[in-house]
């Protein structure tokens, strides 16, 4: 174990030893199956031979709440149906609230690293190998999904080796030398030039022998046993709309985790890591509503590798977790006391983002007045609707508040929202109002060092249950499923 000696290190170590005493205590009581250390040989189970590793970017156990909370009667979310359970921490290296490239790096090779790494060890002087790079040498095919970018943080931990994740043309190139057989949902970030696909990319994948395809036509027309880089519409950053926007017709990241899935069986078996990148955007931006449609579209991709499943419940193992929370968020709010309606949060129809584009042009054109606006608010967010909930009523003093945000958006005045998309006056105004309202609060617009859920299902799932370190998911996956590093 590393040596602790800032005050700030001997927080972290106290923290370590409350985990492993937790754990103990956990353990006990969590599974009757006998359990092996992460780093052991012995195998207690047959090795699955399709494996599933979900991560919910920025998902802590309030996200996951948040998101129950807004589903219609009879609806559930599919990961908390496992059942396996645990609890991992999720420090870096270098620093007590880690970012996602230090987070994914320890989720995908089971190693510590420095905050903004790709895959190397802290010093930036070793390659990590990755847990899909193994499954590839033993002749797994291999896929990674995304709702962001395909060379964003967490998907570029798994094919990518980088000193920086802000090196987006070095880490997008190594696509087409990784050997995977699928990606898919994003663009690429680095083949973009102020929001429009430059083409490099996709040549150099071609010419490693990749089929570019985009849209539903072409992703359904793929056959097994080629290689493919999938993707669909996507925003100026190469990442897939926020679920709350979508257009009807866009494809999901449920729909890029069943094709991968079609397009990745094969007698050798597959390993597919998804990730749900856009949580973590959405609580950066404390969009409450958006963090919960974000989730249950992440839980939807879920639902299909379960339904795999349960057509090979002896040969598949399913690993649901987060590279860290985000937000922090509370469900509970100080001036609402013990009260809270979360469902509330349901009525609004449109991402924060969104909605705060919509202020911009009328700010830009002047065609709209503070009743207008009003009339938007009632319709995007249901704030003002006391024919839907008596909850949504606002006061005269929320009234008030809510015309000096808008003269702020109209006059221009931005310079609290352009950090982490919380976006003109007017709209963080609303959101902040939707959520105290329902009883939810938030702490930061950043990571925090929460501990993260961990669910697992199948061939090996109970070495998941407990308290212990994300490292520790990594190499229990390839313990159980007799990858070698």
């Amino acid at each position: 174990m590393k040596q602790f000696t800032s005050l700030k290190d001997i927080s972290m170590l106290r923290l370590v030893r409350i985990l492993t005493l937790i754990t103990a205590l956990f353990t006990a009581s969590c599974s009757t199956t006998e359990r092996v250390h992460p780093d052991k040989a012995k195998d207690t189970v047959g090795a699955p031979k399709y494996i599933f590793y979900f991560i919910g970017d920025g998902m802590g156990m309030a996200q996951v709440k948040i998101a129950d909370a807004v589903l219609e009667d009879g609806q559930f979310l599919h990961m908390t149906t496992m059942p396996v359970s645990g609890m991992a921490s999720t420090h870096a290296e270098d620093r007590y609230i880690t970012g996602s490239a230090a987070a994914g790096t320890a989720l995908a090779t089971g190693h510590k690293t420095t905050i903004g790494t790709i895959a190397k060890n802290g010093s930036r002087s070793t390659d990590l190998k990755t847990m899909a790079e193994m499954a590839r040498d033993k002749g797994m095919r291999v896929g990674i999904v995304s709702s962001v970018s395909i060379d964003h943080a967490t998907p570029a931990c798994f094919y990518a080796h980088a000193n920086s994740r802000d090196m987006y043309a070095e880490i997008a190139v190594q696509m087409a030398s990784s050997g995977f057989d699928y990606f898919g949902g994003g663009y690429a970030r680095a083949d973009l030039d102020r929001g429009k696909p430059l083409g490099k990319l996709v040549k150099t994948m071609q010419d490693s022998g990749y089929a570019v395809i985009q849209g539903w036509e072409e992703l359904y027309k793929a056959v097994p046993g080629g290689k493919y880089w999938a993707f669909a519409s996507y925003d100026g950053s190469g990442a897939l709309p926020y679920a709350i926007d979508r257009a009807p017709d866009n494809l999901t990241l449920a729909d890029f985790t069943k094709h991968g899935i079609r397009l990745l069986d094969n007698d050798r078996g597959f390993f597919l890591m998804v990730e749900g990148g856009k949580i973590d955007w959405a609580s950066h931006a404390n969009d409450a509503a958006t963090t919960a449609h974000e989730v249950i579209d992440f839980d939807l991709a879920i639902a299909e590798a379960l339904e795999f499943y349960r057509s090979h419940p002896d040969e598949t193992l399913i690993v649901v977790t987060a590279d860290h929370e985000c937000g922090g968020l509370a469900l509970g709010y100080a001036a609402r006391g013990y009260e809270s309606d979360l469902r509330i949060l349901g009525h609004q129809k449109l991402s924060a983002q969104a909605f705060s584009e919509k202020v911009s042009r009328w700010a830009e054109r002047k065609n709209v007045g503070f009743s207008m606006a009003l009339d938007s608010v009632k319709t995007y967010f249901g704030l003002g609707s006391v024919q839907l909930d008596s909850a949504l009523a606002l006061t005269s003093e929320e009234k008030t508040a809510l015309k000096q945000a808008y003269t702020a958006s109209m006059n221009g005045d931005n310079s609290d929202g352009h950090a982490y998309g919380q976006g003109d006056p007017l709209t963080m105004s609303l959101k902040k109002l939707l959520s105290h309202k329902a009883g939810v609060g938030w702490t930061t617009n950043v990571h925090t060092a929460l501990p993260v859920p961990v669910f697992a299902i199948g061939q090996g799932a109970q070495e998941f249950c407990g308290v212990y370190d994300n490292t520790d998911i990594a190499k229990r996956i390839i313990r159980v499923a007799n990858l070698s590093p």
